[in-house]
């Protein structure tokens, strides 16, 4: 298949790659929506699921997957206060990418862990 590229500069973008992982690059939005794949989280949920992020990063990333469009934050009206977060549907067109991610790491983590240490012999 062919694809006209041009389509992607108005937008700011030099090719459609550049425009997926703007949306979904970085240390911890794919994990995010790995989690997010599986079911509705809450905030604090997502925290104990991905123990390496930050409050405070895992707030900006969540903002900015809802500023995409990729995740919907629902508020509950209740006391205590309640808020959840899911794939929207154009959210869910990644999970193939995302399942891919996963099944890609674990058949190359081992590889991965050996070229580092190779590399810091080096």
């Amino acid at each position: 298949m062919k694809y006209d590229l041009t389509k992607w500069e108005p937008h700011g973008y030099s090719c459609p790659v550049e425009a997926a992982v703007d949306v979904v690059g970085g240390k911890w939005k794919s994990v995010i929506l790995y989690q997010l794949s599986k079911e509705r989280r809450r905030f604090n949920e997502l925290r104990r699921l991905i123990p390496g992020v930050t409050q405070r990063m895992l707030t900006l990333q969540l903002r900015e997957l809802e500023r995409d469009g990729i995740i919907h934050r629902e508020v509950y009206k209740q006391v205590p206060p309640k808020v959840e977060y899911y794939l929207t549907s154009f959210g869910e067109t990644l999970i193939p990418i995302i399942e891919l991610m996963f099944k890609w790491g674990y058949d190359h983590t081992d590889k991965i862990a050996k070229a580092r240490i190779q590399a810091e012999k080096e």
